[in-house]
């Protein structure tokens, strides 16, 4: 009996030391992307709270909603939508589970992802390239004419926060308040256009139409357009995010949603002056404005409407928000995106791929 319990202990603790060794052996990989575990499909979601900005450069977004186009693929799926003026705002209701999905900048995307440590958020899609720059008073021709004058952004940490100030660092150029210095003040877009006109502020970081409505409202010249920034002039200024869990609960809701904004997108590509109509019509709507056709003709001259998020600008991305001073290291982006999903929406519809750059895996 003795030598048969001596076995069985023998056995246990074998076993116990081969548990615990799977749990840390989890534990250590437990970073691979959480959008890559085992589904936890639970079928088409109630409801999808979808949020995006009144901007030109989330004209997807925007026609999307206004044509019915999101809706019409989720079916029984309630829309739900919130606006925001920036990334930040946008990414405190992501992460407090108050909003299932996000049209967003590339800069609070990441900041996301980081804040959740890689697990709350994935980047599912792009939406737009371009339609940012800095536009400031007509005697300002240069960075060094910048000491001394006030630049807004529309709130600390967002994707033209970040530009502006990674910018300035090559400039060689501090942020302050002293006269050598550049003073950067975070600021709504339309409340910039007011302090522009009045000359409080002598320049903003804006995206469309705001850099537009800045040049052709108020008399603004364009210093730096930041696709001339980036190699062939491509960089993700609005991308998709969407809660990690969700996209596990709900695959075939985010897949309608895709499909939504392609369909969105292909539209906006191939009915410009239609596209454009809606997207004022919504500005209309959801800021109590219009723009004029001049504004609205350039802003989207400037953009380009895109499902690709060109994923490999993101660790550049993440360098430069420590070197704009917002983050104090570089974000880790491996596993932010999960394109498995646009993928299969894109090759149904008899589209290119998009590549995930080695940003799927961690």
């Amino acid at each position: 009996m003795s030598s048969r319990r001596t076995i069985l202990t023998k056995s246990f603790a074998i076993l116990t030391a081969f548990v615990a060794l799977a749990a840390c052996s989890r534990a250590d990989g437990g970073d691979t992307a959480a959008s890559n575990a085992p589904a936890q499909d639970k079928g088409p979601a109630a409801e999808i709270r979808l949020g995006y900005f009144p901007n030109v450069t989330h004209a997807a977004a925007l026609i999307g909603v206004e044509n019915g186009l999101y809706a019409k693929e989720l079916g029984n799926t309630k829309l739900t939508t919130q606006t925001f003026n920036a990334g930040p705002e946008a990414v405190n209701a992501l992460l407090g589970s108050s909003l299932d999905a996000t049209f967003i900048g590339s800069g609070p995307a990441i900041n996301a992802f980081a804040k959740s440590n890689g697990e709350a958020v994935r980047l599912i899609a792009g939406a737009t390239s371009g339609g940012a720059q800095l536009v400031v008073k007509p005697e300002i021709n240069s960075a060094a004419d910048l000491k001394g004058k006030v630049i807004t952004t529309p709130q600390l940490g967002n994707t033209q926060d970040v530009a502006l100030k990674k910018w300035l660092s090559d400039q060689k150029l501090t942020v302050g308040s002293g006269a050598d210095q550049v003073n950067i003040t975070n600021t709504e877009n339309a409340q910039s256009l007011d302090l522009f006109k009045k000359g409080d502020v002598q320049g903003a970081w804006a995206p469309e139409p705001w850099s537009s409505r800045l040049v052709l409202d108020a008399g603004a010249k364009v210093l730096v357009d930041e696709k001339t920034l980036w190699d062939g002039g491509k960089f993700p200024t609005t991308v998709l995010l969407v809660r990690t869990e969700f996209l596990r609960d709900h695959p075939q809701t985010v897949e309608a949603l895709l499909k939504g904004h392609l369909a969105a997108t292909e539209f906006a590509t191939s009915n410009k002056p239609e596209a454009k109509k809606i997207v004022n019509e919504a500005l209309k709507k959801l800021t109590g404005k219009q723009l004029g056709e001049p504004v609205l003709d350039r802003a989207f001259d400037n953009i380009e409407l895109t499902l690709d998020p060109q994923a490999k600008s993101f660790p550049q991305l993440a360098k430069d928000a420590v070197t704009a001073g917002v983050s104090k290291e570089a974000a880790k982006v491996e596993g932010l995106v999960d394109f498995t999903l646009l993928n299969k929406v894109l090759t149904a519809a008899g589209k290119p791929t998009v590549d995930a750059a080695g940003l799927d895996k961690k």
